[in-house]
């Protein structure tokens, strides 16, 4: 798949830029900039992290377990105590919060590493110039689409375009 990269002198550039790959039907984009612009941010229309589905599987298996595992323990070694039931849920709810919190905290952070691409080299594409004055446009796109890639982002004043992955 190739990917483009183009480099860009000012912000407004950049953002005019995205939004017309956006209209033209362009998704697989990334920007780089040497500070924070919340214009870039806002044309880029960024989707949700895939994050939330490790929160979520972690939070659901520590109920799960902190369920289970008083349950069955309590069945398991029963023990009278003022003539209550053994498998009483209200008071294991406390464990199953506890493991809860504890199970989406560790996904969270496996998450992170892995959708973050942590521990990984970085891009060949990206350019140690995004973090002093330029900007950066990453486009990933089919073949057929590279000479209107290009075109469009050199009629929005980029001043470089390199094919990196063809």
């Amino acid at each position: 798949m190739p990917t483009l990269v183009s480099v860009f002198d000012r912000p407004q550039d950049i953002v005019s830029a995205v939004k017309r790959l956006r209209n033209r039907g362009f998704t697989d984009l990334e920007t780089y900039s040497p500070a924070p612009f919340a214009e870039i941010d806002d044309a880029m229309i960024e989707k949700p992290s895939r994050v939330r589905a490790f929160t979520l599987v972690g939070g659901l298996a520590g109920v799960t377990t902190g369920y289970t595992i008083t349950i069955w323990m309590a069945n398991n070694w029963q023990i009278m105590l003022g003539g209550k039931p053994f498998s009483s849920i209200p008071p294991y709810t406390i464990i199953a919060f506890e493991l809860t919190i504890l199970f989406g905290g560790l996904m969270t952070a496996l998450g992170l590493f892995i959708v973050g691409k942590l521990g990984r080299k970085r891009d060949p594409e990206y350019s140690p110039r995004f973090s002093a004055e330029e900007f950066g446009l990453v486009v990933r796109c089919q073949d057929r689409d590279v000479a209107e890639i290009e075109a469009l982002v050199r009629d929005n004043h980029a001043t470089e375009v390199e094919l990196v992955g063809a």
